[in-house]
């Protein structure tokens, strides 16, 4: 049985992860076990009605995989438009955010999960959903980084809706400090136990979302949720050094700045983080995320628009410089296999759907997810996404799993912890802490750069994790966010007699 690293955003997801780890189970048993708890204890950034995507490295040294659960547009067979009003909020610098019935997706990061299971995971499913079980029925604290969301949209997100409302508040009014039991989710857990995905698109949960959503003016149907299916898709590929790392494939655009801006680096910061090498980290910034922000967030095909853009990063990258709420879980295992799981539930909608107790996403409301404007794509359509979990193979045999939460600054914040380590020669917890610099609203009058002086959120929270080439495992969680990590030694095999 193999040994497993696991770096999660919370203790309690951490220890399912470990849980799993010490009954058998490999890198990507423990990777879902951990993101499941995530969906019920990372209030308001994650939950069962989410999407993600899972990227991994298989331990056979095959090319990485990357399944793709990320959320479809909703409406066949509905009237689009309504459902929804706008918000704005201080967080993450300053958002507006479209939230109501009519801002929810359709869901697929559970249906990811269970498809990465069946092709790579070895503990059964049931055990895998234990858990999350456990913690939805004993009850949870919120995490500082829900508590610090919240304290920007607890009454103009969460407190529209009487039972969200209920959830996260006590007698007074106030942000619920003492242990949070979400009446239905642990029923909503079992169902997912037993019958896996289809509970939530095929089954009660989907019938009880669905009607839900459309009873109160939105348009999430039954068919929608029906027709939903993973997608499994060779990674993106990008190389830095000696590291051949898969990422996030179209459609999603997280991965694709992410192999850009590896590309670009050119190998740098070599040794300390020179103003010079800041300067540069900027410049590769600006190049990708200007070039994100004018064509690809805007494109009708992003395959095509996005090779042709790493075929111009590949030809010419010295000119191209010279113009103009999530969660995530990394495992490795010393068998060499790597899992980065990436999930979200956009700022929430607000509401939990009724006979339920899950929260529903508001993927629809998030502007820069939906640049042809709310309801603008045809259901079906699966709508962009910064995510970007990514996975490496070194020439020596080390593996390594990384990812981060935190919007636009997920690519940045992935690439300079992946300069550190790989470039500048940090340790893996030095290189995740190090500190940042992101360029927001890059090529545009209102750009601003951000340079980070105390450690905060706004930065991202990266967890990776790391097998070196004698099966010695790592894991680094980010002291921005209530990371926590374990090393599980599995149980030593059974002697036959």
């Amino acid at each position: 049985m193999p040994d497993v690293a696991i770096a999660a955003p919370n203790e309690a997801a951490a220890d399912a992860g470990e849980q799993i780890a010490l009954a058998g189970g490999n890198a990507v048993d423990a990777a879902v076990a951990a993101v499941l708890v995530t969906m019920v204890n990372e209030v308001g950034l994650v939950s069962l009605s989410s999407g993600g995507f899972v990227t991994v490295q298989p331990p056979d040294g095959g090319p990485p995989q990357t399944v793709d659960g990320w959320m479809d547009m909703p409406g066949r067979g509905q009237a689009l438009g309504g459902g929804t009003w706008d918000t704005d909020t201080e967080y993450g610098g300053g958002v507006r955010v479209t939230i109501g019935p009519g801002s929810v997706a359709a869901h697929g990061s559970v249906a990811a999960l269970e498809e990465t299971h069946r092709r790579w995971g070895s503990v059964p499913w049931r055990e895998l959903v234990t858990p999350a079980i456990e913690v939805a029925r004993q009850g949870f604290h919120m995490s500082s980084a829900s508590r610090y969301y919240l304290d920007h949209v607890h009454q103009t997100i969460f407190g529209w809706d009487e039972e969200s409302r209920t959830a996260v508040h006590d007698a007074e009014g106030e942000i619920e400090t003492g242990l949070i039991v979400v009446p239905d989710l642990a029923a909503s857990l079992e169902l997912i136990a037993a019958d896996g995905a289809s509970a939530l698109h095929t089954g009660e949960l989907a019938r009880l979302i669905s009607a839900d959503v459309v009873r109160r003016g939105g348009i999430l149907g039954a068919q929608d949720l029906a027709d939903y299916r993973p997608v499994v898709r060779p990674s993106l590929v990008a190389r830095a050094g000696d590291w051949t790392f898969g990422t996030n494939p179209p459609p999603s655009v997280g991965g694709v700045c992410v192999a850009a801006m590896l590309r670009l680096l050119d190998g740098r910061p070599r040794g300390d983080w020179e103003p010079e090498d800041v300067q540069h980290i900027i410049d590769v910034q600006r190049a990708v995320l200007g070039h994100r922000l004018s064509v690809l967030d805007h494109t009708d095909d992003l395959e095509r628009d996005a090779a042709a853009f790493l075929d111009l990063v590949d030809r010419d990258d010295l000119a191209l410089l010279e113009s103009g709420s999530t969660a995530h879980v990394s495992t490795t295992d010393s068998d060499g296999g790597a899992c980065a799981v990436t999930v979200s539930s956009g700022y929430s909608s607000g509401m939990i759907a009724q006979g339920t107790g899950i929260w529903l996403n508001n993927c629809l409301g998030e502007p820069e997810l939906n640049a042809r404007g709310l309801h603008g794509l045809a259901p079906g359509t699966r709508l962009l996404s910064n995510m970007a979990p990514t996975v490496g193979q070194h020439v020596d045999g080390s593996a390594m799993a990384i990812g981060s939460p935190g919007a636009d600054r997920i690519t940045t914040a992935i690439v300079q912890t992946l300069a550190g380590f790989v470039n500048g020669g940090l340790g893996l917890q030095d290189a995740v802490n190090h500190r940042r610099v992101h360029v927001h609203r890059a090529g545009r009058p209102d750009e601003v750069v951000r340079t980070e002086t105390d450690l905060t959120m706004y930065y991202g929270g990266v967890g990776a994790t790391l097998r070196r080439p004698d099966g010695h495992l790592v894991a680094a969680a980010d002291p921005r966010r209530d990371g926590a990590v374990r090393l599980v030694h599995g149980p030593a095999p059974t002697m036959p007699g």
